[in-house]
């Protein structure tokens, strides 16, 4: 199994990118260079604990930034590019598509010519040894019916303005495999959830919201179907891609925890009301409100991870139940973390409303 001494993590203060910084300086034998723009879902604090790790250093920037990305390849020599930098919530690009376009299409693209241009002058082992992992989504494949599962053969059929700009992305990093031989990788992961993770989203939106006694508020009847991943095991996936994956291939990681968006929010507030049982907003469940859909809300997402499992020998550790334990604890235990978020730009509010209404 191929080990990388120094790598470059793009998103590293993000949610996911965070996480998988934590994971690999725990092994104490691998460099990590995390470069981010700090935009409102990237947060330093998420990073605060390895900020005196000696095999850390976090650069301000944006992988757009081509001067920046060309010197920090050339500064560290990295072994592996991991690629968590996007934007990434549909209601957002729902309100400003472009901002999407610009990161997610434009921004990967600057950043592979960087890539290939460091990875062409390399030495022969340098660039046999040499990865570009690109993570991205299942919302690429679109919206599934009540029947079958994403495989890495499904055809692309975006329905949001982020789905489509990641699905750009995506072909951008195959095409410069196909045509100039870059050594990439890119995985498609299913619906994340666990510590760090920015509060706009589902599980953690309804945590703090439920804490405070806000309203939590579900999309139409609360039906739309997602296969639920615990962020640790992503990432676990992810290193074993980056280590053991195919060059040229896509792998889709998957939880195996299928869940309706009603069915989410009821085992949360199960799990408020054991943990925080003095809480005077118990039972939780009475804060639910059904609101008006989301535009072009996807059905269901169904992931098929067999191809990672049987060539890898990777599948998840948590079930849902115990990942959403854990998360729903940790954010009880952290919450200096998610005030300093709320007390900024985000505040819970509703986002998205801007599309056509079914």
């Amino acid at each position: 199994m191929q080990q990388y001494k120094t790598i470059i993590v793009t998103g590293g203060a993000g949610f996911i990118g965070s996480n998988f910084v934590h994971q690999m300086l725990k092994r104490g034998d691998t460099k990590v260079i995390t470069l981010d723009a700090l935009t409102y879902a990237g947060n330093l604090e998420t990073l605060a604990d390895v900020d005196d790790d000696i095999n850390h250093r976090f650069v301000l920037g944006s992988i757009g930034d081509k001067s920046l990305v060309d010197y920090l390849l050339s500064r560290y020599q990295p072994d592996a590019i991991i690629n968590f930098a996007a934007e990434s919530h549909v209601d957002r690009s729902i309100d400003d598509p472009g901002s999407f376009i610009q990161t997610n299409v434009v921004g990967t693209y600057g950043l592979l010519e960087s890539a290939k241009n460091y990875w062409q002058q390399l030495d022969e082992n340098a660039r046999d040894n040499f990865r570009f992992l690109h993570v991205s989504t299942d919302e690429v494949y679109g919206s599934l019916g009540e029947e079958g599962k994403f495989t890495e053969e499904t055809p692309y059929q975006p329905n949001s303005p982020y789905s489509a700009s990641k699905a750009a992305s995506d072909h951008l990093v195959r095409a410069y495999y196909h045509t100039y031989g870059l050594p990439v990788l890119t995985t498609n992961c299913s619906n994340n959830y666990g510590p760090y993770q920015f509060p706009e989203k589902l599980i953690p939106l309804m945590i703090l919201n439920a804490m405070s006694g806000k309203a939590l508020p579900i999309y139409g009847q609360g039906l739309n179907i997602r296969d639920w991943l615990y962020v640790e095991d992503h990432c676990k996936a992810i290193e074993a891609v980056l280590c053991k994956g195919r060059v040229g291939q896509v792998y889709n990681i998957g939880g195996n925890n299928e869940k309706t968006n009603v069915e989410v929010v009821d085992t949360l507030c199960s799990l408020l009301d054991e943990l925080l049982p003095h809480s005077s907003f118990s039972p939780h469940k009475q804060l639910v409100k059904f609101v008006v859909d989301r535009p072009g809300h996807d059905l269901r997402y169904a992931i098929d991870a067999g191809k990672i499992k049987n060539e890898l020998g990777w599948e998840p550790e948590e079930t849902f139940e115990t990942g959403l334990r854990k998360t729903v604890q940790w954010y009880i235990d952290h919450p200096n973390w998610w005030t300093n978020i709320l007390d900024g730009s985000y505040r819970g509010e509703r986002l998205g409303l801007q599309g056509k209404q079914n």
